[in-house]
Formats: C-alpha cells, sequence, structure tokens
C-alpha cells in the first residue's frame, strides 16, 4: 500500500516491529520480524497464514496486549510503547474480538454484558445505554432478547453479543479473530455479512483474521498474508491470489474459484482475469458470452 497517499494521523503504523518469545532461552522464537505495516482509515483487511506465522501475536500488539521486543507502533502518530501513553484509552479505539468470544460472556442478561466495556470507559449512564442498544442494533440482536441470559442464546448469538459488546466501546479498528470458527455455515455467513454491513456503515477499519480463502476474498478489499513472523505479501485480493503458486509453497492456497478460473483459461475460454470470487466469476464468464467467443 502506498503510505505517501495517506494522512498517517488517521492510520496505526508498524515501524521494524520485531518480537521474540522467551528471549535468551532454549525456546527463543522470533514471532515477528522486522514488520513495517500502514493500516490506513475504514479499510477492510483480511490477514491470513497458517498456524504459527505470526497472525495472533501481529493483532494483539495493535492494541497493546503485547509490546515489540524492538520496533514502534504508532496509532494516530503516537507511539503506543511510551510510558505516558494510555493503553486502556487505546482499546477503546482498537477492539480486539478473539476466537470463541462468547466464552467471555459472563453477565445476566445480555444488555449487561454488552454494557460492561463502555461502564469501564466511565461513561454516563445515558451514553452507556445508547451505546448498547447502538451496538445489539448493529449485530442483529432482537429487543426481546436484551433481557435474556446470554447463555441460553445460540452460539450465533452468543458470537454476535460478544462482537456487540466491542462495538459498545465505538472502536476505530475493529479486529477479529476468526469469528466464524465452530459455527455452521449458516451462522458463519450470517456472522461475515453482518461485519460487512458494519463496515459500510461505520467509518472504522476492519481486520479480519481467518483460514478461509473464500472469505477473505468476498468480504475483504486488502490481504495481509503472514509467513513465518514476515509479511509475505500485502496488497488487493486479486495480487495476493494471482500469487497462488508462491502461497501453495507456504502452506496455504487460492479460493477454489481461482484454481477453476485458471483452468477455464488454459482451455481457450477467453477470461478477462482469473476470478476471486464466484460473483466475480460469474461476471467474467457473462463478458466473454457477449463477447461473442462462445
Amino acid at each position: 500500500m502506498d503510505a505517501q497517499r495517506r494522512n498517517l494521523k488517521e492510520c496505526m503504523v508498524l515501524d521494524h516491529v520485531n518480537y521474540v518469545y522467551g528471549a535468551g532461552t532454549a525456546y527463543e522464537k522470533h514471532a515477528l520480524q522486522d514488520i513495517n505495516l500502514v493500516l490506513g482509515k475504514n479499510e477492510f483487511i483480511g490477514l491470513i497464514g497458517h498456524t504459527g506465522s505470526g497472525k495472533s501475536t501481529l493483532i494483539q500488539h495493535l492494541n497493546g496486549l503485547l509490546q515489540p521486543t524492538s520496533g514502534h507502533i504508532y496509532y494516530k502518530g503516537n507511539d503506543i510503547g511510551a510510558k505516558e501513553f494510555n493503553k486502556k484509552e487505546l482499546r477503546s479505539h482498537v477492539g480486539l474480538v478473539f476466537q470463541y468470544p462468547e466464552h467471555q460472556l459472563f453477565e445476566t442478561t445480555v444488555v449487561k454484558d454488552v454494557a460492561f466495556g463502555p461502564k469501564n470507559m466511565g461513561l454516563p449512564q445515558l451514553e452507556v445505554d445508547m451505546r448498547v442498544f447502538a451496538a445489539l442494533k448493529e449485530v442483529g440482536i432482537s429487543e426481546e432478547l436484551y433481557d435474556a441470559s446470554p447463555f441460553e442464546l445460540s452460539g450465533g448469538q452468543k458470537r454476535r453479543v460478544a462482537i456487540a459488546g466491542v462495538l459498545a466501546m465505538r472502536p476505530e479498528f475493529l479486529i477479529l479473530d476468526e469469528p466464524t470458527a465452530g459455527l455452521d455455515p449458516r451462522g458463519r455467513d450470517e456472522i461475515l455479512d453482518r461485519i460487512a454491513e458494519i463496515h459500510a456503515e461505520g467509518n472504522r477499519t476492519v481486520i479480519l483474521v481467518s483460514h478461509s480463502m473464500e472469505d477473505v476474498a468476498k468480504y475483504a478489499t486488502r490481504l495481509i498474508v503472514m509467513n513465518k513472523g514476515n509479511v509475505f505479501a500485502d496488497g488487493s485480493p486479486r495480487e495476493v491470489f494471482e500469487l497462488y503458486r508462491e502461497l501453495e509453497e507456504i502452506g496455504l492456497a487460492a479460493p477454489q474459484v481461482t484454481y477453476l478460473s485458471e483452468r477455464l483459461r488454459e482451455a481457450g475460454v477467453a477470461l478477462a482475469q482469473n476470478a476471486t470470487t464466484l460473483a466475480e466469476a460469474r461476471e467474467l464468464l457473462l463478458a466473454d458470452w457477449k463477447g461473442g467467443s462462445r
């Protein structure tokens, strides 16, 4: 991405970030190595990589849960590692939804659970209430469930309530670590569609960590690929998935429709390019048909 075209005061910047687990011990592991990234305002970023690639370590740096071994992270121009930097305030701006976030539900009602974060921010009760109801509406939780115990909800509903708890803090960066893990296909699609709507409606950056190439191809506008603690690739889904042979070498793959597109082109179908989603494949095939090649 071209950092020169951005207002860096609205971005999160990672400057030569390194992180070492167990430094100086027999278990020393370089989890992040010289990471340089600019995460811009209102982007929808897909973060992908195989297990152990550094994805989870990276996102835990973004809201200060982990501190770089070396290097710096800047949020709106301020070094979040500085002693005077308020990390509690940072976490109200950079919201992190962990994998299986419903395991963190603990209050007696849905409303009380979602209110926990805003209350800890010291907001007036009226503001807390407004944020709670707005967040529940954003994730599609109906009013008849507001006073229900979160433990009585379905898996997908619990996941939505947990996400609402982060949204109620009005983060400018919303980071979701495998938000659909363990859900059935319908629940997965509902959660991801809602996240896409939240991104479209609000002025916030979404970072989606996922193992599903189809999901990131469908929803993200930028992909960051991690491998062995390094940024392996960074670009649009099309740019990244054009590297499908290189991705295979590090244990990843492109969406299945990309391979199908390549096979069709090899068979003589005049597609302008490989597709990354089914919708895109349909448009390319229609364009080929209208062009009179069939």
